[in-house]
Formats: structure tokens, sequence, C-alpha cells
């Protein structure tokens, strides 16, 4: 079974479709609780959403405990985030705001954190198979390399959970646990739809190849093909079709 969140849309929600498809149960985390339901009864028996916000350690460790008592959590996905557009000082020299800065972080660092630490909590309790008792994939962004102006906390945020990769991973392996991060490039989410058209193409065009916009479902492949390949461990795998971002 896996638990993914930021399960309601966007790229949580085609890796839990993706998943269903080969067969595994998903459970759906989110706080949205209307497009988890939603999202829950369109994947059919094989989904369940459980309210979550990653931010609350009592609500991941719930999560956890529900999911634990459907079956056995062999695969936990975050992917749930949220971002900012602001810069170090304004126009008018005013200092970026520190609450936002702060729920950037908390949303998108701490919460990867609390869902990987919880989720390895019940992981390691697992029977293992062929030596191994699961995998935990993060969401990172190639922000945490390439971020541009205004993104000081979204690339702080995202450079953060590229960080924790390689460390999670050795203290883990002692317990047969994998730990991987994908670093999306700019992909086609519910978020980037909001943007005119005219836009939308000129994104596209920017990738070097292929020259378009990256798909939900590109991440969801990605996601499956690191559950199969259980040589893939302690790695932040760049999914941007070789976009370098420009400053601006």
């Amino acid at each position: 079974m896996a638990v993914v969140s930021g399960g309601a849309s966007g790229l949580g929600l085609a890796t839990a479709a993706a998943l269903v498809e080969t067969g595994v149960r998903v459970i759906l985390a989110d706080r949205n609780e209307e497009a988890g339901q939603e999202a829950a009864a369109k994947l059919g028996d094989h989904a369940t959403f459980v309210a979550t916000d990653v931010v609350d350690e009592t609500s991941v460790s719930e999560l956890m405990r529900q999911a634990s008592g459907i079956g056995a959590i062999r695969m936990v996905v975050s992917c749930a985030g949220i971002g900012i557009a602001e810069r170090t000082i304004d126009r008018s020299g005013n200092p970026h705001d520190f609450s936002s800065f702060d729920r950037v972080i908390r949303v998108n660092l701490m919460g990867t954190f609390n869902m990987l630490r919880f989720g390895a909590q019940y992981l390691s309790r697992n029977d293992p198979l062929e030596g191994q008792r699961g995998v935990i994939i993060n969401t990172a962004s190639i922000a945490a390399y390439d971020g541009q102006i205004g993104q000081l906390a979204y690339a702080a945020s995202k450079g953060g959970i590229v960080g924790l990769t390689l460390p999670a991973a050795r203290d883990l392996s002692s317990v047969g646990i994998r730990v991987v991060t994908i670093a999306p490039g700019i992909m086609d989410t519910p978020l980037l739809g909001m943007l005119p058209e005219e836009v939308r193409a000129a994104l596209g065009a920017s990738i070097p190849f292929p020259k378009r916009l990256g798909l939900p479902s590109d991440f969801a492949k990605l996601a499956i093909a690191i559950l199969d390949n259980d040589y893939l461990n302690g790695e932040v795998i760049r999914l941007d079709g070789a976009l370098r971002m420009p400053p601006r």
C-alpha cells in the first residue's frame, strides 16, 4: 500500500492513479477534503482519502496510523507543497516577509520531513521482501539548483529536501528502506493552468527537449520506476527535459 500526500490534485493525484492502475492500494492525503473525496471516488475501491495537514505532526501521525490499519504501508510519496514569489527586498527596500518564508519552509520542507519520519516508522515494521521494507519518494524542484529571482523561500525549501535525501537514505539503510527524491522542472499542474495560453506555450518552448511542459503523468511514471528499481537509493533525479532555469 502507498500513502501519497498532496494526493487530491496535480503530481500526487497522477501518482496515485498510476499506482492504482498497477494494483496498489493508495491512501490519498490532502487538506482539501472535497477534492480528496472526489479523487478517491474516481479512483475506485483501491483508493481511500484521509484529510491531512502535513505541517501538523499529529495529523501526519494519525494518517499513518489509519493507513496501517488498512494494510502494510510499503511506499510513501510526498507531493504536498506551495510556492510564493517574493524578493529579498522589494522595490521600496522593504524586507522579505518572514511569515510567508516560514510558511513555505514549513509546508514544503517540514511537511516532507513529517511524511518521511512517520512513514519510516511504519515501513520499518514491515516484514522484509527480499531484504526491503519499502521506499519513500520526496518531491523537490529544479529550483533547488536554479532558483530564480523571487524564489528564495521556494528554492530554500526544495534545497532542504535535496539535502536530506542522502542522509535519510543512509539512516534508513539499516532497516531496508530506500529514499529517493524527484526534482521536477516546469510541470503542467493546476497552478500553471491559471496562466494565459501564450505564457504556457512560451514556457514549453523554453524546454530543450522535448519542447513541452512536463506532465503529471511524467512524474507518476518516474515514481513507478523508482518503486520497481530497488537499486535506486539516496538519489535526486531531475525531471526537466534538460532545462536550466535563467535568473528570471
